[in-house]
């Protein structure tokens, strides 16, 4: 069919309702071929394998093994035209800097780009309360129609807008559709750090504080990050680029300058 051909993976596993509800709408702008983990391989980064095993699936494949497995294979061996990786719809957002390197959602959108294919990470906020963790709310697959549409949105206008000049990625972030379609705000990873470290005895609990502040009436994040911007009911947009961007400096210059004396 006309339109490109996409990649479409995620780190939730092949048989997540964010993943078919990104086929069925992407597969209406152009070719999509799933590449996916076979089970669910959230927060695994961009842990990579050596030997993966494939299986055909009816909306392509399954790799047994990780969301960068899933791009590796998939453009080097499986969809070696594919014009586009798009990874998700991850359930539950991934907003903010210290997040990236975490999510095997973004992970695999990074992945991407090492092949010089423009990539989009999409993931849901779900929103939960203090004592509720996302992974114990169900959401059905029509709670996945903003981050779908926008993603289209982006299929299907952003190369040709001159988008990926700039960025090698783009990390989307939708709320729960709701009230109709949302604004689209451009954004930069927030700053703010809410990862905690509690002891007892001989074990220590980590925890993210984001969800119960997104859930109550405030939140640290500025105008303008990508928390914020969801917070406030947006479809958030951050263009990046793939890790690791250095930026040469005097005092290092200076330093190796003086090693070997």
């Amino acid at each position: 069919m006309d339109g490109p051909s996409i990649l479409l993976t995620n780190d939730d596993g092949v048989e997540s309702e964010g993943l078919v509800g990104l086929y069925e709408v992407l597969d209406e702008v152009g070719d999509v071929t799933v590449v996916a983990p076979v089970d669910d391989q959230s927060a695994i980064g961009r842990a990579l394998s050596h030997d993966v095993l494939v299986h055909e699936h009816e909306l392509g494949y399954t790799i047994e093994g990780t969301p960068a497995d899933c791009v590796v294979a998939g453009l080097e061996a499986l969809v070696p035209d594919a014009d586009m990786v798009v990874a998700g719809c991850n359930r539950g957002a991934n907003l903010g800097a210290y997040v990236l390197g975490r999510s095997g959602t973004v992970s695999a959108a990074v992945e991407a780009t090492f092949f010089d294919v423009p990539a989009i990470a999409v993931s849901l906020y779900v929103p939960v309360g203090e004592e509720t963790s996302y992974t114990d709310v169900h959401v059905p697959r029509d709670a996945y129609a903003e981050a779908a549409r926008a993603t289209r949105y982006l299929v299907e206008h952003a190369p040709d807008a001159g988008v990926f000049d700039h960025a090698d990625y783009l990390n989307l972030n939708a709320p729960i559709a709701e009230r109709g379609p949302a604004e689209m705000a451009v954004t930069v990873p927030s700053d703010v750090y809410l990862m905690t470290a509690t002891r007892d005895g001989g074990e220590i609990q980590l925890h993210d504080e984001v969800w119960e502040r997104m859930a109550g009436d405030d939140i640290p994040d500025p105008a303008g990050t990508d928390r914020r911007a969801v917070f406030e009911g947006n479809v958030s947009v951050s263009p990046l680029t793939a890790p690791h961007t250095t930026r040469q400096h005097d005092s290092l210059d200076d330093l190796a300058a003086g090693y070997r004396d």
